[in-house]
């Protein structure tokens, strides 16, 4: 290994996303046998490994989702038969029954879902959406009194319900009968309807489980058509299934796996004119196969989410249920005026929050160890979509208000891996009036003379459960490949993979030491760029964009970078090119993989000499040491680009890590070390 003074060498100067980086350990032997067995490339195999997946049989299911043998919903769900019989006889007996939805697209979905397989069964059925504004989310007193006033019989609730202890023991109180279909946590006290179908009742282990509240609705609805005779209509609603389930960020795993593949496949011949008038309006390509996932995370679901946000429901309720062609373009219309407004005032609030975090809490963040933002005169349908983007740039939870008035503010919050929002807002509870949420994210209102109260409450929360290490944006990457197997071949496997989303993340892959030949900033501050990689005497090049990098630019001219593949068709060809989801310098990426144990030890060549290495704790760090035969050590701790190198700590001397010579060594070290953990 050379010595080098650190003075020497070049230091970078460039602004570099505030990330950490976890690589997934490589089972080696686990991933050629599965590629043997499945006829998949390794790369793939060891996807699947990742993901949890570690027999063949799991594999085989996962692979072929329509193989998955389900249990009887009837079975699985205690309240099924008691609902069935409930709505059945409402609509035999002509009885009025009514549907409480709520705003987002999950609720949205159902209640179409519902009010469609309803009304073609023969159901006298309306339904009532609270205002996000005005009432918040969920059935209360004065929609249960209301629907008492017009005389409903049955009340069916989707996608909400399950802590509305009070609204629906006054439906008790007034005669009426009450389902409750949801998919939220389940409170300490259950409400008194007559029955209740939510997942999180059933087995952890139920394939069911991971479904969202259309996911309850369409199981509810396929299986009232089969007891009363009725065949054909789910179809249609698989597709409504399909853009809730993905638009509300369900796990695509279990049944979610299964019936979304088939859904997908479905929604480009969609016979229902506002699926049709919605695939049109936001120019979603394809029609003629199947969709991604990322068509209704990104294209679809956004129009519906807008609505609920800044919007009036009915309008996605009329969408997706007109059999009019005419109304269903008026009605994608408007979503898409709609989500035009939505993305602009995300735009304008985004700027003016980071402008307030850059001028006031900047310092203070790793001391913080989370954000509060509030200013008055935000939207609060769209702060949950800023608080995401703050978390994604600065790396900590963030909990974002707005005044509602003078004297009261509502917020919502976003978490990080290792934090807990709904803790961490039970953990200010005397100082809120109502909150809600799980463990990623949250809503909450507070009086506003205790902001600052609140604020150092959480700050406090925080520093219990968070370590300056955690402050960093996580990017969990599957493995890392070489720019020459970046090919069409590789792409139509990873499509196998598919459909991609919740607990079956795309798979994020990185490769070190890439130069970058040339970038440029292309649209609304992206970076469009050129970049290589030699192998032996020959040179990869690869197009790649980096999407609101525009802080970023000019990137250093060599960096490691994590990525996902993307398909470009342009001008009638189809390239594979890199979409970067984070760069380090050089050697900085090795310092993330934090499941190798520090007793790890490991001896390679290279160069025609001998080494040993191994992962040491120093500390409360863990670092990686290299030796050589003449009993030179390399020195390297998480988070550092510069490394020791001598016979001993006392007098090594300082060296920049992200040199090639460093680099090289460095990564035949890890190779050996994760071979030797197998």
């Amino acid at each position: 290994m050379l010595k080098q003074p650190i003075s020497e060498l070049p230091r970078r100067t460039k602004r570099s996303p505030n990330q950490r980086w976890q690589i997934s350990r490589a089972k080696t032997e686990l991933a050629l046998s599965f590629a043997q067995a499945l006829n998949l490339s390794p790369i793939v195999s060891q996807l699947l490994i990742n993901r949890g997946i570690e027999t063949l049989e799991a594999a085989t299911i996962f692979l072929h989702p329509e193989s998955l043998v389900l249990p009887s919903a009837l079975e699985e769900f205690p309240d099924l038969v008691m609902s069935l019989e409930l709505l059945q006889s409402a609509i035999v007996r002509e009885e009025k029954i009514a549907i409480c939805g709520d705003y987002d697209a999950d609720g949205m979905t159902s209640t179409a879902l519902l009010l469609r397989s309803l009304r073609w069964l023969g159901g006298d059925v309306n339904y009532a959406i609270p205002s996000r504004m005005h009432d918040g989310y969920g059935i209360n007193k004065r929609i249960v009194e209301e629907f008492h006033r017009e005389g409903i019989g049955l009340i069916l609730t989707v996608d909400n319900g399950i802590s509305a202890f009070e609204p629906i023991a006054r439906a008790r109180e007034l005669g009426l009968k009450v389902i409750v279909t949801d998919h939220h946590d389940i409170p300490q006290q259950l409400p008194p309807a007559n029955a209740i179908l939510n997942p999180k009742l059933i087995s952890e282990s139920s394939p069911y489980r991971g479904i969202a509240g259309v996911g309850v609705a369409y199981i509810l609805a396929v299986c009232l058509a089969e007891q009363m005779g009725h065949q054909g209509i789910s179809t249609s609603l698989l597709e409504l299934f399909t853009l809730g389930t993905i638009a509300d960020l369900a796990p695509l795993t279990g049944v979610n796996r299964s019936w979304v593949k088939r859904g997908l496949n479905l929604l480009p011949k969609s016979k229902l004119p506002g699926v049709q008038a919605l695939i049109q309006m936001s120019g979603v390509q394809g029609q003629s196969t199947s969709l991604k996932p990322e068509d209704i995370g990104f294209r679809l679901g956004p129009r519906i989410n807008a609505i609920g946000r800044i919007g009036d429901p009915q309008i996605v309720i009329e969408l997706l249920t007109t059999d009019d062609m005419g109304i269903a373009l008026e009605r994608a219309m408007q979503c898409e005026e709609i989500n035009r407004q939505r993305q602009e005032m995300c735009e304008q609030i985004e700027q003016e929050a980071i402008t307030i975090v850059e001028t006031l809490h900047a310092t203070s963040l790793h001391e913080d160890r989370m954000l509060v933002v509030v200013q008055p005169n935000w939207h609060h349908g769209v702060i949950g979509i800023v608080a995401s983007r703050l978390v994604e740039r600065y790396g900590v939870p963030v909990f974002i208000g707005t005044n509602e008035s003078d004297t009261l503010i509502r917020g919502s919050a976003r978490g990080i891996p290792e934090f807990d929002v709904f803790a961490a807002l039970e953990y200010c509870q005397d100082l809120l009036g109502k909150f809600g949420g799980h463990k990623a994210a949250g809503g909450f209102s507070l009086p506003a003379e205790n902001l600052e109260a609140v604020r150092m409450r959480l700050s406090e929360f925080a520093n219990q459960c968070l370590e300056v290490q955690h402050l960093k944006p996580l990017v969990k990457i599957d493995t890392q490949i070489h720019l020459n197997q970046v090919n069409h071949q590789l792409y139509q496997q990873l499509n196998i993979l598919e459909p991609c989303g919740i607990d079956n993340p795309d798979p994020i892959f990185w490769t070190p030491n890439l130069k970058i030949l040339e970038q440029q900033i292309v649209g609304k501050g992206h970076i469009k760029m050129t970049l290589a990689q030699t192998i032996g005497d020959q040179q990869y090049k690869i197009k790649a964009i980096a999407w609101r990098w525009r802080d970023y630019f000019p990137l250093p001219s060599q960096v490691d970078v994590a990525y996902k593949l993307r398909e470009n068709q342009f001008n009638g060809n189809t390239t594979i090119e890199l979409e970067l989801l984070g760069f380090l310098p050089p050697t900085q990426s090795h310092l993330f993989y934090p499941s190798l144990p520090t007793s790890l030890r490991s001896t390679f060549d290279y160069n025609q000499h001998h080494y040993t290495c191994g992962f040491y704790q120093n500390g409360s760090l863990h670092e990686l040491r290299i030796k050589n035969s003449d009993g030179v050590f390399l020195v390297i701790q998480p988070g550092k680009t510069i490394g020791l190198l001598g016979n001993n700590r006392q007098e090594a001397q300082e060296i920049d890590i992200s040199q090639p010579q460093y680099h090289s060594i460095i990564q035949a070290a890890l190779q050996s070390l994760q071979s030797h953990d197998q």
